[in-house]
């Protein structure tokens, strides 16, 4: 099994929470925390592992040297504009900051890409990539009538 580690310099337990929170089929499997002599204070989290529409990801409390970049993301797929406003919106919430293509940072620094299921087909077409690379939030209904 291969399973997505992901470093957060801090908030990994709180951004652990705040995802299982948005998705269904998500739970908290496990939580560490640092002992003594540790680079953190001992009794704080280290690492959280946890499922996201049952896929296992493990957050770990890294603190620096390391930040997250839009290199690593989750791609959230939906099926409709609804749940494509739904999650742009929650994971935007607080702080997060949206890019373009559909991509954007939460208030956690970790990259999401909100995408309709259906998204390669959607871009067959010259004008519909041109149409997407335009938007910030994808909108299906425009992609759509782009491909025509």
């Amino acid at each position: 099994m291969v399973t997505p580690f992901i470093w957060f310099r801090e908030k990994a337990d709180e951004a652990a929470q705040f995802y299982v929170s948005l998705f269904p089929r998500s739970k908290i499997t496990s939580v560490s925390h640092w002992g003594e002599g540790a680079p953190a204070p001992a009794g704080s989290v280290s690492t959280v592992s946890f499922e996201l529409d049952g896929v296992p990801l493990t957050a770990f409390n890294g603190g620096p040297p390391f930040e997250l970049t839009p290199a690593f993301s989750l791609v959230v797929s939906c099926k409709t504009q609804q749940e494509i406003d739904h999650y742009w919106e929650a994971l935007l919430a607080e702080g997060g900051k949206p890019s373009r293509c559909g991509w954007l940072t939460d208030r956690y620094g970790l990259s999401w890409q909100v995408v309709p299921e259906r998204i390669g087909e959607l871009i067959r077409h010259p004008n519909a990539v041109k149409a997407m690379m335009e938007m910030v939030k994808l909108d299906i209904e425009r992609l759509e009538k782009a491909g025509i």
